[in-house]
């Protein structure tokens, strides 16, 4: 008989998990692997999270860092954290099916720093320095744009570079609020001219997420939060639930990582490329006394189609069910055939 367990209620965060851009992205390379014969390459991890890129590897596609590993005349999917011009211009060049998974909020700053780039602006980009989604966005206009991770950042570089020419503000989509609006404030106070968008660039399922952890954070004894280390948005979800005042926050990949000695009211949050089952694993293993509530910040509806490429080749009645597929289905479905 197991011993009874020491939590006592389980409090879900809501939204939280796969993001529009993370679903999109997910049943792309799934189709991707279904219309092809033999391997698909995948340009970076497709998200970053451990285990949906595992799911995919044992499907049979590969990942790589350098579209040279890519044999001529290959399937080729590009990442979902947008990749640089010269990299998408070289995929196509070598794939035989090409499907640029960028997110389109991630895709709307690229366009952005190319228009304001073009009109004179330095732009300034709030960032993680070696983050894919930074380094394809610096890309665009290299000589224009400076990242900048921090207020003391862009003190050094209004030392450096003066205060003379119009500046743009632009952002990792990915970031805490908290982080970016520090920032933002310094760049202000800062330059005479500045554009901001009318919008931020912080992607709008970072913020809900972000959110719904806040409601949470003060009313548990710990908070878990789901996902893996090289995921910034949930990096940010565990900063924000210490700031909201979690007197505990934990950070897993996965149901194994969870400490042993939990006991009380445990909130749980996922982060934008976490899979729902690892939710539910994780409720399972906990197995509160008092059943499971939700805090809710804010619905969210929001649908990015399977990208153009996929559109053409896609049967129309597969097309008209992408809506209403979950990604979390689609994995399962990937697991069974991979088995």
């Amino acid at each position: 008989m197991s011993a009874p367990s020491a939590v006592t209620k389980v409090v879900v965060a809501e939204p939280r998990g796969f993001c529009a851009g993370v679903e999109m992205a997910i049943k792309a390379l799934a189709w991707m692997t279904r219309l092809v014969d033999g391997p698909v390459y995948c340009y970076h991890e497709i998200v970053h999270n451990r285990i949906v890129v595992e799911a995919f590897e044992d499907a049979g596609v590969v990942f790589v860092d350098d579209l040279d590993e890519v044999p001529e005349g290959s399937p080729i999917m590009l990442s979902a954290h947008g990749s640089a011009p010269e990299v998408v211009a070289q995929a196509e060049a070598r794939g035989s099916l090409v499907v640029n998974a960028a997110c389109p909020l991630v895709t709307k700053v690229h366009h952005e720093i190319r228009r304001r780039a073009g009109s004179g602006h330095d732009v300034i980009y709030i960032g993680h320095h070696g983050h894919q989604e930074a380094v394809g966005a610096m890309a665009v206009a290299p000589d224009a744009v400076t990242l900048v991770e921090s207020p003391a950042d862009v003190d050094a570089l209004a030392a450096t570079r003066g205060r003379g020419r119009p500046v743009a503000l632009l952002a990792q989509t990915t970031l805490s609020l908290d982080d970016w609006s520090a920032v933002r404030d310094r760049v202000v106070d800062e330059y005479d001219d500045v554009w901001l968008p009318t919008r931020s660039d912080l992607c709008f399922a970072t913020t809900n997420r972000q959110a719904a952890v806040r409601l949470l954070a003060a009313e548990v004894d710990a908070v878990i939060v789901i996902g893996s280390p090289s995921s910034s948005n949930t990096n940010a979800l565990e900063a924000v639930a210490r700031a909201a005042g979690a007197s505990r926050v934990v950070r897993i990949d996965r149901v194994d990582d969870l400490p042993a000695d939990l006991s009380g009211v445990v909130g749980i949050t996922a982060g934008a490329s976490a899979p729902e089952h690892l939710v539910e694993q994780v409720i399972e293993r906990l197995a509160p006394t008092g059943g499971v509530t939700a805090r809710r910040a804010v619905d969210e509806d929001e649908y990015f189609p399977l990208p153009a490429a996929l559109r053409r080749v896609v049967p129309a009645d597969e097309l008209a069910l992408d809506r209403t597929t979950p990604a979390s289905a689609v994995l399962r479905e990937l697991a069974g055939a991979a088995r």
